[in-house]
């Protein structure tokens, strides 16, 4: 064998013991948890992906939107004025049904 030959195989083998050695470095500690962490954790996630309450003027809002075939741009449009007249007090199902005669 060559010096050359040496060397590169001296050099190739020193870089995968390199690469060994890194691999083997300490991982990080454990992150150890009491079950009354898990469970606030678990609680705060949830709270997060969990839907928030519709009220009933916005349930039956939507049911108005579904019964007139509104989508998109217009459905929005429509449940906003619809939800500031059941604010206001306004009697909201009365307005699909003049819309129907």
């Amino acid at each position: 064998m060559t010096l050359t030959s040496r060397l590169a195989a001296a050099a190739l083998a020193s870089l995968l013991v390199t690469g060994t050695a890194f691999a083997q470095t300490a991982a990080p500690a454990a992150k150890t948890e009491t079950k009354t962490e898990t469970k606030t954790d678990a609680a705060a996630t949830t709270d997060k992906k969990a839907p928030k309450e519709r009220s009933a003027e916005s349930l039956e809002c939507s049911k108005q939107a579904d019964a007139k075939g509104l989508k998109g741009k217009e459905r929005k449009k429509f449940r906003r004025e619809c939800m500031k007249e059941a604010k206001a007090g306004t009697a909201a199902p009365a307005a699909p049904a003049a819309d129907k005669k």
